[in-house]
């Protein structure tokens, strides 16, 4: 992971590839903090202003917003504000407010799922391991020329995902208890047998012929849409990374948003020049997923290509290095900087929370702050990114 960058060729400016966010955010009650399943009702409110931008999800105690494809940092974030926005309005008709966080701070009642097929097929095949499914991720998308390009850069990708989860980090508590860990979400997901980092595969026809696979040992639901952390779009000539907790700092979201871009294009390169991608070991890299969830960022991490620990703080250097010709071409550069900055100050999302318990004295306190930085971002513009 500490080797040279690809150099491949940076974007001129305005001819970055397109990127986009999907944010999920737990629906809470203001008094018991607790969630609230009212998911399709406030989607449904929603949908006045902003259409199908925000919907339900796997339980009614969430909703989801989707940006349109933006290739500029500051118009993406523009979007999140907005949708943001959008939601926070439809919550609050419920009585209810928006939380950006990995797991639910505060105990959720019976499992209620979202009014979809495909949710109700996922409870009949894995059973009780979806009774505490209710988790928030952040996913980003970003364009890749087609899907054969999408799964050969998953494979340069790989190594790379342990650190995004450290980074974005961001559930601590989980049903009114401490977990140990700052990623209890990336715990939850790793008892899964789809979810993960996904194969390495030389080829399309390789990837599809272990998604086609595992649907038909039912470890999957379906092979055109597998549920790993970095998957081709079945519809859109994109790739989507999916490992990360939701944040509740726009600025934030966005700047991870343009390290997975870069991380994309910077894999590109590497693919048009031949580099098939390095091939972790499946046990270490599963070891620096664990180490990522149990630590975040303020700890240390596997590399997973050589076993050595590191600092993430170090290793987001490594990253930064890594993808500079790119962050610079498309004028990210000052953005992630200042996100490394703000990390190394303030500490990430598992930090922050369990400063907001140790200041307010318990985990409401933890909510209220969720919910303050969650509503912040989506009623003003603040967060916009400046000019690197």
């Amino acid at each position: 992971m500490s080797g040279s960058p690809a150099s491949p060729r940076a974007a001129p400016p305005g001819d970055a590839p397109t990127m986009g966010v999907e944010e999920e955010y737990f629906l809470v009650h203001p008094g018991t903090r607790a969630p609230q399943p009212a998911g399709s009702a406030v989607a449904a409110h929603a949908a006045r202003s902003v259409g199908d931008l925000v919907t339900g999800e796997f339980t009614e105690y969430q909703v989801e917003v989707r940006t349109p494809p933006r290739a500029d940092a500051a118009a993406l974030c523009a979007e999140l504000v907005r949708l943001r926005g959008a939601a926070c309005a439809a919550a609050r008709t419920q009585g209810l407010r928006l939380c950006a966080s990995g797991t639910a701070v505060a105990p959720v009642g019976t499992q209620a799922l979202g009014d979809h097929p495909r949710y109700r097929e996922g409870v009949a095949q894995y059973r009780a391991m979806l009774d505490d499914f209710a988790i928030c991720a952040l996913h980003v998308h970003a364009h890749c020329p087609d899907r054969e390009a999408a799964v050969l850069v998953s494979n340069h990708l790989r190594p790379w995902l342990p650190l995004l989860v450290a980074m974005a980090a961001n559930s601590p508590f989980h049903h009114g208890r401490e977990t140990g860990y700052a990623s209890w979400r990336a715990v939850i997901r790793s008892r899964f047998p789809c979810l993960g980092p996904p194969p390495y595969a030389e080829s399309v026809e390789a990837y599809e012929r272990m998604a086609e696979a595992m649907e038909r040992s039912e470890a999957m639901l379906d092979a055109r849409t597998p549920f790993w952390d970095i998957r081709p779009n079945s519809r859109f000539p994109t790739v989507e990374i999916r490992c990360m907790d939701v944040l509740p700092d726009i600025e934030d979201t966005v700047a991870l948003a343009v390290l997975v871009r870069a991380l994309v294009v910077a894999g590109l390169g590497r693919v048009r020049q031949g580099d098939p991608g390095p091939r972790p070991s499946a046990e270490l890299l599963r070891a620096a997923y664990w180490r990522a969830a149990r630590d975040g960022w303020t700890g240390s991490g596997v590399d997973p290509l050589d076993g050595r620990v590191a600092p993430f703080s170090v290793q987001a250097g490594w990253l930064v290095e890594e993808v500079r010709p790119v962050l610079e071409g498309n004028g990210d550069l000052a953005l992630v900087r200042d996100f490394l900055r703000r990390l190394g100050t303030r500490g990430g999302g598992a930090e922050r929370q369990r400063a907001a318990e140790s200041r307010h004295g318990g985990l409401n306190g933890v909510v209220d702050d969720l919910v303050r930085r969650t509503a912040r971002a989506g009623r003003t513009a603040r967060t916009a990114p400046r000019p690197a």
